[in-house]
């Protein structure tokens, strides 16, 4: 399509971002006569007596002080009176991850990498709110330390993600070879390269087309933080779907649909999103499908008491297809509906 590749791991770097999690603290300082000829670290030190000369002499080392925009590396050098100076300080670094005995369900496992079907309600990784209980945590018991310190620590081996509460299929590399090759193979998102991916969602109204793509691009939503939208000037993204099957309410009229969607970019909430964008928002879905909840009204008893036991949105990885970074073999893995989508997809046939 003419975009250029997507950076890996997009989707955890956004999801991190909104959290708060990594946003660095700015402090701004200016030089006051006292200070004219002193060490910089020593006139940092005395507006900052909460970081030690070490750290502040580190944190200049490393670019993160600037003096009208323009980086200092010097600790030693001397302050003038007047001068503003900018420090930024780096949020603290993650704590490791615990190992925790959590079962998986595990489709593939070599000495490179494992493949997991992930139920839903399970967090891919750790982060403000789910400090453990995680896919990391679990893998992290299952591998042992084979898998610590690949691809960092607050997600060692994670090349793509699963929101909390859709489930399906996700690979792990346990090196960093394997790690560097599976995310080339997601930056890319299959354009050029090997990787497969669909998704089988359940949505609300039916499509008059059989198939189509959603172009649109998405960006952070401008006043909810958790959440994304289609916006002018957001980054590229592309959704192909297909209708599956149709359900009509009880009076023949169409009423929701099955999907089958493939992502030609992967961004935050990505098929959420657009197909909320389309008119078709996801059953389930408490963020994006909000204004679509007098539908449930419509649904026959049973199917009305499935989508309401279902507790999240209706949205399941059920393929996954790439390049083994070790050997070159294409591997693909398919995972069935798990129980909760079965009842609901069996309600709404009636």
């Amino acid at each position: 399509m003419g975009a250029p590749p997507d950076e890996p791991l997009e989707e955890i770097d956004e999801a991190l971002s909104a959290s708060g999690a990594e946003e660095a603290t700015r402090v701004d300082i200016t030089v006051a006569p006292p200070d004219e000829g002193q060490r910089l670290d020593r006139v940092l030190a005395r507006h900052l007596p909460e970081l030690s000369r070490t750290r502040l002499q580190a944190l200049i080392a490393a670019g993160h002080l600037r003096r009208e925009g323009l980086a200092v590396f010097s600790a030693s050098a001397r302050a003038n009176a007047g001068d503003r100076f900018t420090l930024t300080l780096p949020p603290p670094e993650p704590a490791a991850p615990a190992a925790q005995d959590i079962p998986l369900v595990i489709v593939h496992e070599d000495d490179d990498l494992i493949v997991i079907d992930k139920p839903a309600g399970m967090v891919v990784h750790p982060a403000p709110g789910n400090p453990d209980g995680t896919l990391v945590n679990a893998l992290l018991h299952h591998c042992g330390s084979s898998l610590s310190g690949v691809g960092g620590v607050r997600r060692p081996g994670i090349v793509h993600r699963l929101d909390k509460d859709t489930s399906g299929l996700l690979v792990v590399a346990k090196n960093d070879a394997t790690h560097r090759g599976l995310a080339a193979q997601f930056a890319d998102h299959g354009r050029s390269g090997p990787l497969e991916r669909a998704y089988v969602a359940f949505a609300w109204g039916v499509p008059e087309a059989p198939r189509g793509t959603i172009d649109a691009p998405i960006d952070r939503h401008p006043i909810s933080r958790d959440r994304m939208a289609v916006r002018a000037g957001g980054r590229f993204a592309i959704t192909h779907w297909e209708r599956q099957a149709s359900f009509a309410d009880a009076g023949g009229r169409p009423v929701a649909c099955r999907i089958e969607c493939r992502l030609e970019t992967g961004r935050t909430h990505q098929i959420r999103v657009h197909m909320a964008h389309a008119g078709h928002p996801l059953l389930g879905d408490e963020t994006y499908a909000t204004g679509h909840r007098t539908k449930a009204a419509r649904l026959a008893p049973g199917a009305r008491e499935a989508l309401a036991a279902l507790g999240r949105q209706a949205l399941h990885a059920a393929r996954l297809g790439f390049e083994h970074p070790a050997t070159g073999a294409f591997l693909s893995f398919d995972s069935d509906l798990p129980e909760d989508l079965r009842r609901l997809e069996a309600a709404l046939h009636g």
